[in-house]
């Protein structure tokens, strides 16, 4: 089992009132699995995939992952355990908008001390697999928004994380550009990567293995859904998708550095709390080179 949430409530305070966004959610995910959570805005979808990501943790109630309580972890181990074992993917891309696709994709291994050289070599190999390989110079402002979405899904693949978490990956896409996108997670799916996608769209859920709704804090079980074809509706070749394979990261250590990374190329207004505490922090600040 590589995620378990058991009774998990999460609270909010309006002023000096408490306000519950999650209610007793608990959920078991095997390794391999590829889950849909479904619900409308402002059901606590966000929340739970937040709390999941560890970029957040419970009020109340437990969550294991792969056997560790994250209740229990402090902010830099919880840095350590997000870049180790899952990537992001979100609606609105988050990528750097002056860095370069190759160094956007390059950013999470830098946080986790790899060397230049191996960072970017992986980062190339990444974007080849998404099929971005004559796209590595360019800036987010010069890609399509189905392309940016590629870099991020390269950028979460990039550190070979076990859990591949998805926050309405197709939510700012056009059809067509939605579609390859799902494509890409069906082949990391079918290669045993951990995927758990957030949407509202039943399009998307219907690609997932098991489908989940959640609405006013609580999840349910939603109907068995007949699963979509993934056949390919052109003669387009598809790109090559890198294997999931095992972290070869060494184990986490039981300290890390106490400061938090701020990311030098955005404001604050582009770049959300979330978001700076989004990899582990190498803890000398400054402006760094992916």
């Amino acid at each position: 089992m590589i995620l378990e949430l058991h009774d998990v409530c999460k609270s909010y305070y309006r002023g000096k009132n408490p306000v519950r966004v999650l209610n007793n959610v608990s959920l078991q995910v095997e390794q391999g699995e590829y889950i849909a959570i479904m619900g409308p805005s402002g059901s606590g979808k966000t929340t739970l995939m937040n709390l999941m990501g560890c970029l957040d943790v419970p009020t109340s109630g437990k969550y294991i992952l792969d056997g560790q309580d994250i209740g229990k972890l402090d902010d830099n181990r919880l840095a350590e355990i997000r870049n180790r074992y899952v990537g992001f993917v979100f609606q609105d891309f988050r990528l750097l908008p002056r860095m370069t696709a190759l160094d956007n994709v390059a950013l999470p291994l830098l946080y986790a001390g790899v060397n230049l050289h191996e960072r970017r070599e992986r980062a190339r190999k990444a974007l080849t697999a998404v099929g971005l390989a004559d796209r590595m110079r360019f800036l987010p402002s010069q890609l399509s928004g189905g392309q940016c979405q590629r870099v991020a899904i390269a950028r979460a693949m990039v550190t070979k994380p076990r859990i591949l978490l998805a926050d309405e990956p197709t939510g700012a896409l056009d059809t067509a550009a939605g579609e390859q996108i799902m494509d890409l997670f069906q082949k990391f799916a079918d290669e045993g990567m951990t995927i758990i996608t957030i949407t509202h769209d039943p399009e998307v859920a219907a690609r997932a293995h098991k489908t989940y709704l959640i609405r006013d804090g609580q999840l349910t079980g939603a109907p068995e859904t007949p699963r979509r074809s993934t056949a390919k509706r052109s003669s387009e070749p598809e790109p090559h998708i890198l294997p999931a394979e095992e972290p070869d990261t060494p184990p986490i250590k039981e300290s890390a550095p106490e400061d938090a990374i701020i990311f030098p190329e955005v404001g604050e207004s582009h770049m959300d709390a979330l978001t700076r505490q989004f990899f582990a922090s190498d803890g000398e600040g400054g402006q760094h080179e992916a």
